[in-house]
């Protein structure tokens, strides 16, 4: 099991950044994640694999006036 946001989540062997943005639907443009309060660059979601009992908080980032 793993935290998403403070919630959790069921963990699996193998899984990414890129599947867990997935599974949780977030789909937006502007987003940063989080592993354990160190910040993962984009360019390395698909490589970045989360390990059980890992908390991951993914902020959406919104612009506007």
């Amino acid at each position: 099991m793993i935290k998403v946001n403070g919630e959790e989540h069921p963990w699996r062997q193998g899984l990414n950044i890129t599947e867990l943005l997935k599974e949780k639907n977030y789909v937006y443009h502007a987003i940063i994640v989080r592993i354990n309060e160190k910040f993962v660059p984009p360019e390395e979601y698909q490589e970045a694999l989360i390990s059980d009992g890992d908390s991951v908080e993914a902020i959406h980032l919104i612009t506007g006036g």
